[in-house]
């Protein structure tokens, strides 16, 4: 994955699509589910994660205390040195994250090095499965920024809906 060539690709379409998830604040189609999950489909079949892990470059997830007791136990180490050596609290949310970027999980192959007991914010990443999907429009306009499957998605969807639908561009 050309991770330079999406970052160009998503801020050309980013207010396009910003525009278009807008949109579906107002006008609403009956079968959005319908469509948003065909898309998703289309999507994961073109997509494989560990040729990008920009995810992991460009983002850091929350940690939940179930979380921190996990991983920690699987570093062999106490709760209070995982957080010490790698995350911090948040002031604003009281959020566990990172203290680097890429994640310090993050592997040269792009893959996650704690996998097994990767965090539950990292499991469900990308979050396609939200429902409904108008609900989470805010968190598609962030993750389409850093995730190639979120651009694909929203775009797929936005032009699904423009063909079934009298859409305003």
């Amino acid at each position: 994955m050309d991770l330079e060539k999406f970052a160009a690709n998503a801020a050309r379409k980013k207010k396009s699509l910003s525009k278009f998830l807008d949109q579906l604040d107002e006008l609403l189609p009956p079968d959005l589910q319908e469509i948003v999950d065909k898309a998703d489909a289309k999507v994961w079949a073109e997509t494989d994660c560990t040729t990008c892990a920009n995810c992991c470059k460009t983002m850091t997830p929350t940690f939940s205390k179930r979380d921190i007791t996990r991983i920690a136990a699987h570093l062999n180490m106490t709760v209070r040195e995982f957080r010490d050596q790698w995350l911090y609290k948040e002031k604003e949310s009281g959020d566990w994250v990172n203290t680097t970027q890429p994640c310090q999980f993050l592997a040269d192959n792009n893959m996650c090095s704690i996998y097994e007991v990767r965090p539950a914010d990292c499991a469900e990443f990308p979050h396609h499965n939200k429902q409904p999907f108008d609900d989470y429009n805010a968190m598609y306009k962030t993750n389409m920024m850093h995730c190639p499957a979120t651009l694909l998605l929203v775009y797929k969807v936005k032009k699904a809906v423009q063909r079934e639908y009298e859409w305003p561009e």
